[in-house]
């Protein structure tokens, strides 16, 4: 299971001794408005840590503990750029410019630094994730969360006091250099190395990453010149709106917005793709992830107007067509479904996925060959096992087109796949039942009943097979359970209801549930008659 909060609810401190105490192993994701970071667990003990979009500090430790020197750094950096796939540190071993013992400690240095910053953040959400590793294996720690808490807490609380003075990261700040002058103040290493940056071009984030310094290390001697006198504000750098779009911004954005989307966290994905849509309108990518957020939570509507516009501005990839397809299914929107999952399938050939929905498309519209076509098609392309919605198609496609014995073969296939499936044990159900096997089918609907006690139509099924071995009080009570979770199931619930009821020689609530039959069913003749005939015995 996993462990989601709020850290207004409960602190980093107290969710790391958790993860602690409990030997978890997994990725504990962190987001606090625009930030993003986590922290890996291996049995209990961190064994990585890192912010999305915060400058990879390894190389600015090593320089500043004079491990290397800047133009080793220098020379690393323009190699990686060469060699994406390895890591700064690998590339400072492989120069030969530090030793692997070093880079070690060093890495756990930078690991520790993270998890002080990530202590500051006391808004926003944490989500951990049982059983998941870092995408690279090497270079690794293993550190005692309780070993860090301390420190951190005594950072939290220096935090407090730098806040007052440095409430956002976007003011820009000046040396007061007359009073500077006449002072007889002794500035430390870090405040003599942060005073040509700070010439109010600068705000603290740009400060931060030219100096190359830790966002604490930074607050602290800022928060000593501003206390001192020594510096005062020269204005805040202009909003979004106003400022120049870069690219760097965008791909800010674009990078948290990815992040999010991967760990699960929706409204987070959508609001960073949300916000690169509104700095770059052309970009079709960022129109294409807010409709898949909108997918996964249901939002049908929203999800056709983002894929809508994606396939404008993006040429139409048929990931895209793909999905608006199903945004289009989804409302009932069948031929317009039909279109753009046919423009997919000419774009995408070998896609199994596509002719998946493409099918189930031809199976809502009542165009059973075609649908046995495409979905023998995904079939064909689908590499190992088949998904469980291949199965509840298939068989429904060849069961409408009467071919029955496939029907069944193929439904019970179906359930040997997924014997869980409380989907494909009704439908199985179902052609038990049109076989004559009444005991079968019974024994499978109240065995997906018992799994799946939510859905109304097993209640609805096997009030069904009740009702036809005139066991009216099971099929009373199955009735009654189908129309407590979905009260407009159909109109023949209500009149079997019906019949009980006049069986029962209730003849008022026999006319109140074929009333309901019939609105819900005005040409339903049977209805009629039975409330017609009512009519005449009163």
């Amino acid at each position: 299971m996993a462990i989601k909060g709020s850290l207004k609810e409960a602190s980093l401190p107290d969710v790391l001794q958790l993860l602690s105490l409990g030997q978890k192993t997994g990725c504990l994701s962190i987001a606090d408005r625009s930030n993003f970071g986590y922290i890996y667990f291996d049995k209990g003990r961190i064994c990585y840590a890192s912010i999305v979009n915060r400058r990879d500090r390894l190389g600015d430790i090593l320089v500043k503990h004079e491990k290397i020197v800047q133009a080793q750094l220098d020379a690393a950096i323009e190699r990686q750029a060469k060699e994406r796939d390895k890591k700064l540190g690998e590339i400072l071993v492989d120069m030969g410019s530090i030793s692997q013992p070093d880079l070690e400690r060093y890495m756990r240095v930078q690991i520790e630094e993270s998890v002080y910053y990530l202590f500051t953040w006391t808004q926003g959400t944490f989500n951990f994730e049982a059983d998941v590793r870092p995408e690279r294996q090497d270079f690794l720690v293993s550190i005692n969360p309780e070993s860090l808490l301390l420190e951190g807490a005594r950072r939290v609380d220096e935090w407090s006091l730098i806040e007052k003075k440095i409430p956002s990261f976007d003011l820009l700040f000046m040396v007061d250099r007359d009073r500077l002058a006449i002072s007889e103040a002794t500035l430390t290493d870090t405040q003599q190395r942060l005073l040509p940056l700070l010439d109010g071009s600068r705000d603290v984030h740009q400060v931060i990453e030219d100096s190359g310094l830790g966002e604490f290390e930074v607050g602290k001697a800022l928060y000593g010149l501003i206390t001192a006198g020594f510096l005062h504000r020269a204005g805040r750098t202009p909003s979004a709106e106003d400022a120049k779009i870069t690219d760097a911004r965008v791909e800010e954005h674009r990078n948290l917005g990815v992040a999010f989307f991967k760990t699960g966290m929706l409204d987070e994905a959508a609001r960073e793709f949300r916000r690169v849509a509104e700095l770059r309108a052309s970009d079709a990518n960022a129109l294409f992830f807010i409709g898949l957020v909108a997918l996964k939570q249901a939002r049908w509507r929203e999800a056709m107007e983002a894929l809508r516009l994606a396939a404008e501005k993006g040429g139409s990839r048929p990931a895209v067509l793909h999905n608006l397809g199903l945004a289009y299914e989804q409302l009932g929107r069948l031929p317009d479904a039909e279109m753009a999952y046919a423009e997919a399938a000419s774009r995408a050939r070998h896609d199994a996925r596509v002719y998946l929905g493409w099918g189930i498309v031809a199976l809502k519209r009542g165009d059973f060959a075609s649908a046995a076509g495409r979905l023998d098609r995904a079939k064909e392309l689908f590499a190992g096992a088949l998904p469980a919605a291949w199965h509840w198609a298939r068989t429904l496609a060849a069961a409408a087109a009467g071919e029955f014995e496939e029907a069944e073969t193929l439904a019970e296939a179906g359930v040997a796949a997924y014997p869980g499936s409380a989907v494909l044990r009704n439908n199985l159900a179902v052609l038990r039942e049109l076989a004559g096997d009444l005991a079968r089918a019974e024994e499978l609907v109240r065995a997906a009943l018992k799994d799946e006690p939510s859905q109304p139509q097993l209640a609805k099924n096997l009030g069904d097979l009740a009702y036809r071995a005139a066991r009216y009080d099971e099929a009373w009570d199955a009735y009654n359970r189908a129309v407590e979770l979905a009260p407009d199931l159909g109109d023949d619930v209500y009149f079997k209801l019906g019949n009980i009821a006049y069986k029962r020689n209730d003849r008022e609530l026999a006319a109140q549930l074929w009333r309901r039959a019939l609105e819900l069913n005005p040409k339903h003749e049977l209805v009629k008659t039975n409330l017609e005939t009512l009519s005449a015995l009163s």
